[in-house]
């Protein structure tokens, strides 16, 4: 089972730039969406034929937002955290296919407005309740996927210029301590599984050359439960694909994992 994961900065947008040809060769049988910014109404119906999907969209319009197309029917998605300031911001979907479950995740920023740290305390908030809410299923030995747009780098082997950024939201030691903190209590990135090597990023700024040269962050990931480690065959990032300033991430999982 092939699961993919994509901050589009805009589903109406990325339909426009070759989503569709992406999404039939990347061969997926479940594709997460984030920062699809849009009412699931407005989402392009060429591209909802032949999948079983769900949308979740912030009070915001033109904000936040996620989607997911699966292959396989859903047995269930939920997208509440329980927290209205959360739930408004329209970040999360627990889908459930037999005896997996994968969270598609827009994680919040740091940054405030003014490019501040203001939205720090939210983010932790955050963090910390998915973390709750997911750890009943890690404990039980179920299989799970947590992925999307973390919004953090975890180590300095994961963003270009470390030393500068320690003081910008994304390398800040407090998010970076909380995301740590998974990992410790038993989550896996799927990714450092089968490549630690460096000038690996899934995310880069849409200033000029950047990316050309790759100056970049690995933000976007797919941790797994260890009920789910075992059945892991491969994790890739895609930075030849473009159309987002982020660029597609996938995990391949052995067919055994939805019958557990």
């Amino acid at each position: 089972m092939r699961i993919a994961s994509w901050n589009v900065n805009g589903l109406r947008a990325i339909a426009k730039k070759g989503f569709a040809a992406w999404r039939s060769a990347s061969a997926a049988d479940f594709v997460g969406l984030q920062e699809t910014r849009c009412q699931a109404s407005q989402a392009p119906p060429e591209l909802l034929a032949g999948w079983h999907t769900a949308f979740v969209s912030a009070e915001r319009k033109g904000y936040s937002g996620c989607g997911v197309f699966s292959r396989r029917p859903l047995d269930e998605v939920r997208t509440s955290l329980g927290v209205g300031t959360m739930d408004r911001e329209a970040r999360v979907q627990i889908a459930r296919i037999g005896s997996l479950s994968i969270a598609n995740v827009y994680f919040p920023n740091g940054s405030g407005p003014n490019r501040d740290h203001s939205r720090v305390a939210f983010k932790l908030r955050f963090y910390r309740r998915l973390f709750k809410t997911l750890d009943p299923l890690l404990k039980s030995g179920e299989p799970v996927v947590v992925m999307g747009d973390f919004n953090t780098a975890i180590e300095d082997i994961d963003l270009a210029r470390p030393r500068p950024n320690r003081t910008t939201s994304g390398f800040l030691d407090r998010e970076r301590k909380e995301l740590k903190r998974w990992l410790k209590h038993g989550w896996v990135d799927s990714y450092r599984v089968f490549d630690d090597s460096p000038g690996k990023y899934t995310w880069w700024s849409q200033r000029k050359g950047v990316r050309e040269r790759n100056v970049g962050w690995r933000i976007d990931l797919a941790l797994v439960s260890p009920g789910a480690l075992p059945f892991l065959r491969s994790a890739e990032i895609h930075p030849e694909v473009l159309g987002s300033d982020h660029c597609p991430i996938s995990l391949d999982l052995d067919d055994a994992v939805l019958g557990v």
